[in-house]
């Protein structure tokens, strides 16, 4: 039986506060008291490092550590020391503990979490780890991989208002508080938004709690900034694999992603972002590229969507297998297998995409912009700002022609190197890359018109005075060269490697 969520007790809760931030219980903290190896070991889900670790200590950090995260019981005597503010008996009202016999147990996992400098603590159901179990199909879960990576890459200008669409316990709301003058979260599941009260209050925080499926507890609002990890993992309905309600949107296929895309645009202000995580289907012969077109068209939005990763069907399968705690060769892992690749195979699907949608919803009457690229390379972190400069650049681009492109004096990005290949002993190169050290780590090949233009990006000659140097330096046509260099800025530019001089 899943324990309830733990109590939003202001007095308590405050309690709690003060015990975690006096012990050090932070990820700095417990990073410092496991060591860098038993602490990676603990971000796999591998308990052993961490509680050799914390087996003998009697830090205030290890006992928590070993209660909450490790899922051990621990001598109530401990605890008290530990949380001395709080008590055991103030534990054990607020739900985050129950007593076995002369030790307590975790009802909760709690842990430390850094976001935007700031130390915090989450509250979420108990793992795999702590449970040595499968989990329940209404477990709450906490900081996942998921999570990390939304955040990660949210941009974050200031907003009037934010929503947090599918909460869970609160992880991206923790970060929108700092840059959003009021929060609105959403979820469907009421076990969920009890864990996003207790974290709003454990760090001192204010949201608006709403519960409902997807958009429906935000009808006929508007936001300056929606983000949303939604259930996005496609789920057959045949009965075989547990509906676990952190993941399941209830639909068929990647439908849940697919009606967010084309309905959140009613949700933002001029000028407003979405920035969602997704998965889509890729039937045979097709192309992922199409395939969420398809979604964007008629919505009137921009989109900048970056698919990060691909599997086939199988390797899909098995990643959604293991994850909740079932193992390769057990009777429930194999039928859940099987019932994924019946899925995809009714369909016709060839792979499943996943990645980064980033939507905008113009400020002006223009056609929006679409890009649609593959990174399948490690980018910078956090990419936040790298998606608000990004969005910023293809608006402007949208909004501006050829000839006012050719009219900037356009310059290199600290961050951006040219790179040269020759054969040697060979004068003339064979290849000339410019390469983006930040953001998303773009190169791009230049040819002997592009690598002239870019030995003079330094914020001196306009585009367009460039152009004409480098045609009459090569003996080449004017418009062919002006072609060329407005292609190559349009590329460069969306993704910061050529700057406008300011």
């Amino acid at each position: 039986m899943t324990a309830n969520p733990p109590l939003a007790d202001a007095d308590l809760v405050g309690r709690l506060r003060d015990d975690l931030t006096a012990t050090g219980f932070t990820v700095g903290g417990v990073t410092d008291l496991l060591g860098p190896m038993a602490a990676a070991a603990l971000d796999r889900e591998q308990a052993l490092p961490a509680r050799r670790a914390t087996a003998d200590s009697t830090d205030p950090r290890a006992v928590l550590v070993r209660l909450f995260t490790l899922g051990d019981p621990v001598d109530a005597a401990e605890v008290a020391t530990a949380l001395p503010s709080l008590g055991v008996d103030g534990a054990v009202a607020l739900g985050l503990v129950a007593p076995e016999g002369d030790a307590l147990v975790a009802l909760c996992d709690l842990r430390p979490y850094a976001a935007d400098g700031r130390d915090r603590w989450v509250a979420s159901d108990l793992g795999e780890l702590a449970l040595g179990r499968p989990l329940e199909p209404d477990h709450v879960l906490g900081i996942g991989g998921a999570s990390a990576t939304l955040a990660a890459w949210t941009p974050r200008p200031h907003v009037e208002r934010a929503l947090d669409l599918g909460t869970g316990c609160g992880v991206q709301a923790l970060h929108l508080e700092d840059h959003a003058d009021e929060v609105v979260v959403t979820d469907l599941s009421e076990r969920a938004l009890g864990y996003a009260r207790f974290n709003a209050l454990l760090d001192g925080a204010e949201w608006d709690v709403r519960a409902g499926s997807m958009l429906a507890p935000v009808a006929g609002e508007r936001f300056g900034l929606v983000v949303s990890n939604p259930p996005f993992v496609i789920t057959p309905r045949s009965g075989a694999v547990p509906l676990f309600e952190y993941r399941d949107g209830g639909a068929s296929g990647d439908d849940v992603v697919r009606d967010l895309v084309r309905s959140v645009g009613e949700h933002l202000e001029p000028g407003g972002i979405a920035q969602l995580l997704g998965n889509w289907e890729v039937p045979r012969g097709a192309h992922w590229r199409s395939r969420v077109e398809e979604w964007l068209e008629g919505t009137g939005l921009d989109a900048w969507v970056v698919q990060r990763e691909v599997q086939d069907p199988a390797e899909y399968a098995e990643t959604w297998s293991r994850d909740g705690g079932h193992h390769p060769g057990t009777a429930d892992f194999n039928a859940m297998y099987a019932a994924w690749l019946d899925d995809f195979a009714a369909r016709d699907v060839e792979s499943i995409g996943f990645g980064v949608i980033t939507l905008q919803r113009p400020r002006t009457d223009r056609a929006p912009f679409r890009d649609l690229v593959e990174v399948g390379w490690p980018v910078a972190t956090p990419m936040g700002p790298t998606v608000l400069a990004g969005l910023d650049a293809r608006t402007w681009l949208a909004e501006h022609d050829d000839d006012a492109l050719l009219d900037v004096a356009w310059r290199c990005a600290a961050d951006v190197d040219v790179e040269t290949h020759r054969t040697p002993g060979e004068e003339d190169a064979l290849l000339v890359l410019l390469r983006q050290g930040g953001g998303l780590r773009r190169q791009l090949t230049l040819s002997t018109v592009t690598a002239a233009l870019v030995s003079v990006c330094d914020g001196e000659l306009t585009a367009r005075q460039a152009a004409a140097a480098i045609g009459g330096l090569l003996g080449a046509d004017d418009a062919a060269v002006r072609t060329e260099v407005t292609r190559f800025l349009r590329d460069a530019v969306k993704d910061g490697l050529l700057v406008e001089t300011r």
